[in-house]
């Protein structure tokens, strides 16, 4: 990547930010108290960051974007107030305060709320590296934008549009305070490029996209790179063919197989277990996926997108199954819902961290022999998932595979089943992981799944 890249390691400057945040948070702990608060928890966080988009060679948009904010939770007993403000001086602090501490003085009494178990939060803090703050101008950010959305506008003659290309650039500070003693903060950044164009073939069009993000900007695909694959997909989409109703096997891409794995992790989370509102109730232990299955969070990893040392209560991260040979062994919970369902929290405030599907031994190309008939989806459409009942019903679009290769391509299609039955019937997943997001996984080969189509 043709930019200045700094080292993970923070700068005097950084130090200094994270220390005057950390010296805030300090007060708003303990102007908290002083109001009468039981317990506390602050939040503040600074960031900033540029975003450039261009569209046929033109520069389209150009922000550059600083931002600050904090939030307070307040508990007198087992009554919960909070606030937020953009401001962090003395009199903002007092204000946000008193706003917390009156909305906890009529709040209904919660026996379940309150600060994280003390003897669950963070006391020790890897170096994860997630701060590489890129040194870019707006100048040469446009340039790359434009590099990226020629390679793909003049990649092929079919291409005859563009939805243009962008870069994002952020970086910032966020620090953790409580009444239990924990203060601690740290720096991190995320970059990213992304391009989508259209093409056009017999009067049809489609499109199609492609995106680069990482921590670290020297990590990012080249301008070049992600052009051409924006390209190469939307070419590849262009002829589109109906089929008819049926059942057969399906594949989930990688970039859309996280999705899939994302509905499960929905289902295990502390929220909808306590609310009785997921098909996956009472099921630790229980067989939800064969045996070769195995998903875990590794939260720790360097410079990976969901890492994290402790969440967003401070209770500390650590590398957790969650599905050993298929068997559940562990939901995802806040504090909150831990109390609520009688058991510990998993450090899942805030969400997951590096949830990772453990691959099988076939490359993509493998895996479509492996299926040898069958739906390959690249595109996910609609919201037709029910957390409750497990009924699963999405739009899709991807290709029709005989023999193990690619047919042609397909759109206008619905693939239905239930989310029990199609967890269990998994065959393969693929070593070719998508490292783009929160969730790692290769492609997914269901066995059989329904299809509506034409």
């Amino acid at each position: 990547m043709p930019n200045s890249v700094k080292t993970s390691t923070a700068s005097e400057q950084e130090n200094d930010q994270l220390n005057r945040l950390k010296d805030v948070a300090s007060d708003i702990l303990s102007e908290a108290k002083k109001q009468g608060a039981d317990e506390v928890e602050t939040a503040l966080s600074v960031g900033q960051g540029l975003s450039v988009n261009a569209r046929m060679g033109d520069i389209e948009t150009i922000e550059h974007h600083r931002d600050q904010g904090v939030g307070i939770t307040v508990y007198k007993g087992k009554r919960k107030g909070t606030a937020s403000s953009t401001k962090l001086d003395s009199a903002s602090i007092k204000e946000m305060v008193s706003a917390a501490c009156a909305i906890a003085q009529y709040a209904e009494e919660d026996p379940f709320a309150g600060l994280p178990e003390k003897a669950q939060l963070a006391t020790e803090f890897p170096e994860l590296s997630l701060y590489h703050p890129w040194d870019i101008e707006a100048e040469k950010a446009i340039e790359m934008a434009i590099e990226c959305e020629n390679a793909a506008r003049f990649y092929d003659k079919k291409i005859t549009n563009s939805e243009g290309a962008s870069i994002h650039t952020f970086e910032g500070i966020r620090v953790l305070a409580n009444s239990l003693g924990f203060n601690h903060g740290y720096a991190s950044s995320r970059h990213s490029m992304s391009c989508s164009v259209i093409g056009e073939q017999e009067g049809a069009m489609q499109r199609d996209y492609w995106y680069t993000v990482a921590r670290c900007a020297s990590d990012l695909d080249s301008p070049e790179k992600v052009g051409k694959r924006a390209s190469e997909r939307t070419i590849k989409r262009l002829g589109s063919q109906p089929i008819s109703t049926r059942k057969s096997p399906v594949m989930f891409a990688a970039e859309v197989g996280g999705g899939l794995i994302g509905h499960f992790i929905s289902a295990i989370k502390g929220g909808n277990l306590y609310r009785k509102s997921s098909f996956l109730l009472d099921s630790l232990g229980q067989q939800i996926f064969p045996s070769f299955i195995d998903i875990y969070e590794q939260p720790l990893l360097s410079k990976a997108l969901g890492s994290a040392s402790y969440d967003a209560e401070g209770v500390a991260t650590a590398e957790r199954n969650i599905v050993s040979a298929g068997v559940l062994d562990g939901y995802v919970l806040n504090s909150y819902a831990a109390r609520k369902l009688g058991m510990k929290s998993t450090a899942n405030a805030g969400g997951i961290h590096n949830l990772t599907v453990k691959s099988g031994a076939l490359d993509f190309e493998g895996m479509l022999k492996e299926m040898g008939t069958g739906l390959l989806v690249t595109e996910l459409i609609g919201q037709g998932v029910n957390t409750m009942t497990g009924d699963y019903s999405r739009g899709a679009a991807g290709f029709w595979v005989e023999q193990g290769k690619i047919q042609f391509p397909v759109e206008e299609v619905t693939i239905a089943g239930h989310l029990k039955d199609i967890y269990r019937s998994i065959v393969a997943v693929g070593n070719d992981v998508d490292l783009r997001g929160n969730t790692r996984t290769g492609s997914i080969l269901i066995s059989e799944m329904t299809i509506a189509g034409s």
